[in-house]
């Protein structure tokens, strides 16, 4: 009786990739229904409940959390640990250019960062893992996250996410539009950066245009500032072991001409792909300090986290890469994919073992190469097959 439960198992996952192509008009049909229905972050109720309709069609425990997120839990026949396998969901507040069936529909929302085939990607990934389910021994958790685009998992973390049952693993995966279909990349370590939004008011003292004698102009004060604070990323640290991007977004001040304002402010963010945030906080506001004493104004810094660093763990690593070999072969990895942009899996990767890992859906001829974003950003509907077997192997192989 094993040995014939097992040849069962063995013919199963190798016809993975068949079944997962009996799925293809469905998977496009799903993505494409949430591309033209893009919701905000906390704002994800339609899309919601039909992930909550379709896992609980596929069998699977099903649980609201965190407002709009959801929470699926397929329960193996024998006890086991726990693969925690998660898509966001929420779109940007972005006016969409494409001229494609299947457009926003909705004036100002667009699905501009491939949450939409994320989700779709772990919807068909739950289908055919819940027809495997006698062979499971363990259990596997499909969370479906809202506001990804700001911090939405930490609040799925308060509410309890890794919780009954506690994963052991979590995968975490995003299409991504600069690399080629048919690629995937993948790394330990450092993969995503750690974020702080910061806001800087320089204080001064209002006057004249033409008698700047009489006043302390904020203004000088806060282009020396943007100038002085280069030199930490270039000079105060090893840009090799300690990659920093300090970026000034906005810079506002005075009303007219001829009047020195009372106050400039400003806003921007500082990205680390290492773990030393808080010494170039440090750095940062030494730099903005010095400059306020030497021009004799004051400031008020505060800030915003917005994303915690996100780090691979090797083992956990090993474990995708290895499966994403058998789905796209060796030479389609890619290894140089660290980027400074933020990415909110790093909650769940600051209390689990992890990896994350991109899917690319880039293709030039389909014009799926805007970076996310992008008012004309899309996907090459290609790589949603790529990232459903990964998905589903990833789950299977560590479960077995």
């Amino acid at each position: 009786m094993s040995k014939k439960i097992s040849k069962t198992v063995e013919v199963n996952v190798m016809n993975i990739r068949e079944e997962i192509k009996h799925y293809t008009q469905e998977l496009i049909d799903l993505r494409r229904d949430f591309h033209q229905h893009p919701e905000l972050g906390f704002e994800e109720f339609r899309s919601s409940q039909i992930i909550q309709n379709y896992l609980i069609k596929c069998g699977i425990e099903v649980k609201k959390i965190a407002k709009t997120g959801v929470v699926g839990v397929l329960k193996g026949n024998e006890k086991g640990p726990t693969v925690l396998l998660r898509a966001d969901m929420d779109a940007l507040p972005i006016h969409e250019e494409n001229d494609i069936a299947y457009k926003s529909i909705y004036e100002g929302k667009m699905h501009a960062c491939g949450h939409d085939g994320h989700m779709a990607m772990l919807l068909i990934a739950a289908k055919i893992l819940s027809k495997q389910k006698k062979h499971i021994n363990g259990n596997i958790k499909f969370v479906f996250q809202p506001n990804e685009e700001d911090a939405g998992a930490a609040e799925m973390i308060r509410e309890g996410v890794l919780e009954n049952p506690t994963p052991d693993v979590a995968i975490g995966a995003h299409l991504w539009s600069s690399i080629e279909t048919g690629k995937i990349g993948i790394a330990e370590g450092p993969i995503m950066a750690s974020s702080e939004y910061f806001w800087l008011k320089i204080i001064g003292k209002g006057g004249h245009g033409g008698a700047p004698h009489e006043s302390i102009d904020p203004i000088i004060c806060a282009s020396n500032i943007i100038q002085e604070v280069q030199a930490i990323q270039s000079r105060r640290i090893n840009v090799i072991t300690e990659p920093t991007v300090i970026t000034f977004g906005s810079i506002q001040g005075g009303s007219f001409p001829i009047i020195i304002p009372e106050t400039v402010e400003l806003k921007g963010s500082i990205r680390c792909l290492h773990n030393e945030l808080e010494k170039i906080k440090e750095l940062f506001e030494r730099k903005i300090r010095c400059q306020c004493q030497s021009d004799e104004t004051t400031y008020e810094l505060s800030y915003k986290c917005g994303n915690g660093l996100l780090s691979n763990d090797p083992k956990t690593t090993k474990l995708v890469k290895d499966v994403a070999v058998k789905v796209v072969d060796k030479d389609n990895l890619v290894s140089d994919v660290k980027v400074m942009l933020g990415e909110d899996f790093s909650e769940f990767s600051a209390s689990v073992p992890s990896c994350f890992y991109f899917i690319g859906a880039g293709n030039v001829k389909k014009q799926t190469d805007y970076f996310h974003h992008h008012p004309r950003f899309n996907i090459d509907e290609d790589a949603l097959l790529i990232g459903v077997e990964i998905h589903v192997r990833t789950a299977l192989d560590y479960l077995k």
